[in-house]
C-alpha cells in the first residue's frame, strides 16, 4: 500500500487490486473518520479528500494501514445485457492495435463476461473488467472533445458506455440505445458495482433492450438539464439576453460520488458567497454564474441585487438610468433593465438576488454540471426566474469590495501564478521535465470550459509508458495525456481519469483557476502541501510520489 499526495487536502491510496480497493473503501467508510469527505474508488486506488483542520494525511495513512480488509460484499449480483451496434469509428484501429480483424474484436467482446468494478468519470459511467486478456488497448493520445451518448468503448483492460455526450479518450467500437443514466428511473444509473454484464450484437434498426426489465430500456427523459420553471408571479427576473453563458450555481452537490456524480458548483466559490452576503442571503443560495458578461435582465417587482467575481460595468436602464457600483448591493424597481458589461480581467461574475432564486433542484442542488448534464439548463432569452421572498429578516447589506479579488488574470496581461503540490503521478515524469513544466508559461486555449482548462505550451514527455488504471481525480488536478499538453480540471471534471496527474492546484488557488480567460498565460509554483511554502522537487526515487 502506498499513500500519495493528490492535493493539499486529498490523498490517493494505492492498492494491489480492485478487490482490495473496494475492501479498503468499505473499511474506511465504516470508520467514519472526522474530517474525511466522500471517497472515490478507482481501479487500484482510493481517493480520500479531507479537511486538514480536522484530520491529517498521516492520520489517514495510519488508519488505512490498520484497516481490516477481510470483509467481502454479500449479495447476488444482477446480470445485465447491453445490445450493441458495432459501428464505432475506432473499431478498425482497435483491431490493428490488437493484431486481429474487426470481426474478431466483436466476437471476443460479445463472448466476454464483464463485472462492474466502480462508477466514475460521469454519472452512470461504469468501469467494466472483462475475462479476455487480449482486449487491452491504449487510450487515444489526445482525448476527443465530443463523444456521443451511448458510445461503447475500450481503454486499457476496461470496457464502458458513455452515458451522455462528453469529452473522453477511450477507443470507440460501437453504440447502444440502452440509457446508462436516467433520473426518472430508480436507480438512475443502469449499472452498479458488482453487476455482471454482457454485450450482444444488436441489429442497426432494432431498439436496444435490457434483459433486466422494460423499465431499464425506456428512453431517457431529458430530466437532467431541465428548463428553469417559468415564474408567473410579481417577483422575478426576466432574461432579455443570457450573454455567452449564464448558469445557475451554488456550492455544489455532495453525496453522489457512488453514482459517478461530482460536486460541481461555482468555480469561484468566494465570489459566489460574497454576492450572497451582499444581499443578505445564506452562502448556499444559488447565484447566476455569468461567463464573459453580456447578461441582460428585467426586474418584475422591486429587487435587491449584487454582483461579485470578475469586475464588470453594471448599468440600469429604467426611470432613473444609471451605472451602479460593482461589489455592492443595489435596488431595482419594477421594469428596470440590468446590463452586465464584459470583464477586463477574469471570466465569471456572480449575481445574487435578495431572497434567492425559486427553481427546482436536481439531486438537492441547483448547480449546473455541464459534463454530467445535471441541473437547470443554461439560461435562454425569455426565461423568467422566480425570486423568493426572504424567509427571515436579512442581515444588513454592506459593501465587501475590498475583500474581493484584486488581480484576476487577463487575456493579454501578465502571467498569473498558481501554486501546486506534486503528485500523485509526478514519478511518471523526470525531474528535468517537471522543471520544464514549472519554468515555462502555459497559454489557456479556446477549448477550455467548466470541465477543465486546456493549456498549450512546450509539451512534456513522460518518463513512463503504458496505461494508468483509472483513478479518482480532484478539482485542480493537472492531467497529462500523451500529447504532453496539460488539462487543469475544474468543478465539472470527471470523478475518475486514466491519464497521469503530475500535480494539483492547491484549494486556496482554485477560485483563481476558475477565472482564467482564453488567451491568459499561467505559471505553476510547487509548494509544500502542509505549509504552502515554495519547495523544489526532491530527487527521483521509487517512492517519490508518496507523502512527503
Amino acid at each position: 500500500m502506498r499513500v500519495l499526495t493528490a492535493r493539499d487536502d486529498a490523498v490517493l491510496i494505492e492498492c494491489d487490486s480492485l478487490d482490495e480497493t473496494i475492501a479498503l473503501f468499505d473499511a474506511m467508510t465504516a470508520l467514519r473518520i472526522p474530517g474525511v469527505g466522500e471517497m472515490v474508488p478507482g481501479a487500484r486506488t482510493l481517493l480520500v479528500p479531507f479537511r486538514p483542520a480536522r484530520v491529517t494525511a498521516q492520520e489517514i495513512e495510519a488508519a488505512a494501514r490498520a484497516a481490516d480488509l477481510s470483509g467481502v460484499r454479500a449479495g447476488t449480483p444482477r446480470r445485465l445485457d447491453i445490445p450493441t451496434r458495432y459501428d464505432g469509428e475506432d473499431l478498425a484501429e482497435v483491431a490493428e492495435l490488437l493484431g486481429i480483424s474487426a470481426d474478431e474484436v466483436v466476437r471476443r467482446h460479445t463472448n466476454s463476461t464483464f463485472t462492474v468494478g466502480f462508477v466514475g468519470f460521469a454519472p452512470g459511467f461504469a468501469y467494466l473488467t472483462g475475462d479476455d486478456p487480449l482486449l487491452d488497448v491504449p487510450r487515444r493520445s489526445t482525448p476527443r472533445t465530443r463523444i456521443p451518448a451511448g458510445s461503447v468503448a475500450l481503454a486499457g483492460t476496461y470496457s464502458g458506455v458513455y452515458p451522455r455526450e462528453s469529452p473522453g479518450g477511450w477507443q470507440l467500437i460501437g453504440t447502444t440505445e440502452v440509457p446508462m443514466w436516467d433520473l426518472a428511473r430508480d436507480p438512475a444509473a443502469f449499472m452498479a458495482p458488482g453487476d455482471v454484464v454482457t454485450f450482444s450484437v444488436d441489429p442497426a434498426t432494432e431498439r436496444a433492450r435490457s434483459t433486466v426489465s422494460a423499465e431499464h430500456a425506456s428512453a431517457p427523459e431529458p430530466a437532467e438539464l431541465a428548463q428553469p420553471e417559468a415564474a408567473d408571479r410579481a417577483s422575478a427576473l426576466e432574461v432579455l439576453s443570457p450573454g455567452l453563458q449564464t448558469l445557475f450555481q451554488d456550492l455544489g452537490r455532495d453525496g453522489y460520488a457512488s453514482m459517478g456524480v461530482s460536486a460541481s458548483g461555482a468555480l469561484d466559490a468566494p465570489a459566489h458567497r460574497q454576492a450572497n452576503r451582499l444581499v443578505g442571503n445564506s452562502p448556499g443560495e444559488p447565484t447566476l454564474e455569468v461567463a464573459y458578461g453580456g447578461l441582460r435582465l428585467r426586474a418584475h417587482g422591486p429587487q435587491v441585487v449584487a454582483i461579485a467575481g470578475a469586475g464588470v460595468e453594471v448599468t440600469v436602464d429604467g426611470a432613473l438610468p444609471r451605472t451602479v457600483p460593482f461589489g455592492a448591493a443595489f435596488a431595482l424597481d419594477d421594469g428596470d433593465e440590468l446590463q452586465l458589461g464584459s470583464p477586463t480581467a477574469g471570466v465569471r461574475s456572480y449575481l445574487a438576488v435578495r431572497g434567492g432564486f425559486d427553481a427546482k433542484p436536481v439531486l438537492e442542488s441547483l448547480a449546473t454540471d455541464l459534463l454530467a448534464g445535471l441541473g437547470p439548463d443554461p439560461l435562454a432569452t425569455g426565461d423568467v426566474l422566480g425570486v423568493r421572498d426572504p424567509a427571515a429578516p436579512l442581515a444588513p447589506v454592506t459593501s465587501v469590495a475590498d475583500e474581493m479579488h484584486q488581480d484576476l488574470p487577463a487575456a493579454g496581461g501578465d502571467s498569473i501564478e498558481l501554486r501546486i503540490v506534486l503528485g500523485p503521478r509526478d514519478d511518471w515524469f523526470s525531474a528535468e521535465e517537471i522543471t520544464r513544466f514549472t519554468s515555462q508559461e502555459w497559454r489557456v486555449t479556446p477549448q477550455s470550459n467548466r470541465v477543465g482548462v486546456r493549456l498549450e505550451g512546450d509539451a512534456l514527455t513522460r518518463a513512463k509508458s503504458g496505461e494508468l488504471p483509472s483513478e479518482g481525480c480532484v478539482s485542480g488536478a493537472l492531467q497529462m495525456p500523451p500529447s504532453g499538453q496539460p488539462v487543469l480540471f475544474l468543478a465539472d471534471h470527471p470523478l475518475t481519469g486514466g491519464y497521469p496527474v503530475l500535480g494539483a492546484v492547491i484549494t486556496d488557488d482554485l477560485p483563481l483557476a476558475g477565472q482564467l480567460p482564453v488567451g491568459a498565460t499561467v505559471r505553476f509554483r510547487i509548494v509544500d502541501p502542509r505549509t504552502h511554502q515554495p519547495r523544489t522537487h526532491p530527487p527521483r526515487t521509487q517512492t517519490s510520489g508518496e507523502l512527503r
